[in-house]
């Protein structure tokens, strides 16, 4: 049994907490470059060059990419070979979002939700924990932004609807989101599952890497499908018409009840921010 000391938690997420949101990741980098290069609109072409220009500058002065610097969501796979001490688990996450929010002056996102006020240290963090084999830690950290979650939904279909309904409820979601979401986005869609476990799946499908094709071929086609139907849309990068609404689609897909069939959309704009740490 391999121990971790918590307080490596704490650094990690604190680190990874400022990372994320001063260091757009390469992916969406080359997703940016391959839109300034293909965009048509001179509008939308201007808009990649900015987003291009606002990312290396948010890189090399330390400073973040968006003023929304997101409610943290982590995502943490604990090798069940991993002993973890020192101290509570949750609790030390918590102490890194603190810590990385206040040391990277970033802005504190979350508050009550009726009274508004604000917690003052953008916690608590929503933490997702999966036991999984070997005798590693992985941390995913995720500052997702209000703007585009807001836009986000979640459908339970009969299973009559199947794929032509699935289709229309994610192109739906997009057009109904219009420049809301700071396009150009990245569209995560769940497919299957429950109703709470849909929307997890589209928010994890957010995770992959922008561009990669998905390893099952049907999804694949499907993924390419969607994003065609949306970028014909026009709404364009900042809403401005264009031929980038989205950068990409990815779908998680996973067994549902007979009588069932939910379908979640989760919309993350262009600051397309995550950081994963491997303890």
């Amino acid at each position: 049994m391999r121990e971790i000391n918590v307080k490596e938690v704490t650094a990690a997420v604190r680190q990874a907490a400022m990372t994320a949101n001063f260091e757009l990741g390469e992916d969406m980098i080359r997703a940016l470059e391959k839109g300034l290069r293909e965009e048509e609109s001179p509008a939308g072409q201007e808009v990649f060059r900015q987003l291009l220009e606002n990312a290396r500058i948010a890189r090399e002065k330390l400073i973040p990419l968006c003023q929304d610097c997101g409610l943290t969501v982590v995502f943490a796979e604990v090798g069940q070979e991993v002993h973890l001490v020192g101290g509570d688990f949750n609790e030390a996450i918590q102490a890194g979002v603190r810590q990385g929010y206040q040391e990277g002056y970033l802005r504190k996102s979350l508050c009550h939700p009726l009274t508004r006020q604000n917690t003052g240290d953008n916690t608590p963090a929503v933490i997702y924990t999966s036991i999984v084999p070997g005798d590693r830690l992985k941390l995913i950290v995720v500052p997702k932004g209000g703007g585009s979650e807001n836009m986000s939904r979640v459908y339970m279909l009969r299973p009559a609807a199947g794929l032509a309904g699935i289709k229309e409820k994610v192109v739906q979601t997009v057009r109904e989101a219009g420049a809301n979401p700071c396009p150009p986005t990245i569209i995560g869609v769940g497919i299957g599952g429950t109703f709470e476990q849909a929307a997890l799946q589209a928010k994890k499908a957010l995770l992959r890497e922008v561009g990669s094709q998905h390893p099952d071929p049907e999804l694949a086609v499907l993924e390419e499908e969607l994003l065609t139907l949306i970028n014909d849309l026009g709404i364009g990068p900042q809403g401005l018409g264009g031929r980038f609404t989205s950068l990409a689609v990815h779908i998680n897909l996973i067994p549902c009840h007979i009588a069932s069939l939910p379908v979640a959309v989760n919309v993350q704009c262009h600051a397309s921010r995550h950081q994963e740490v491997v303890l």
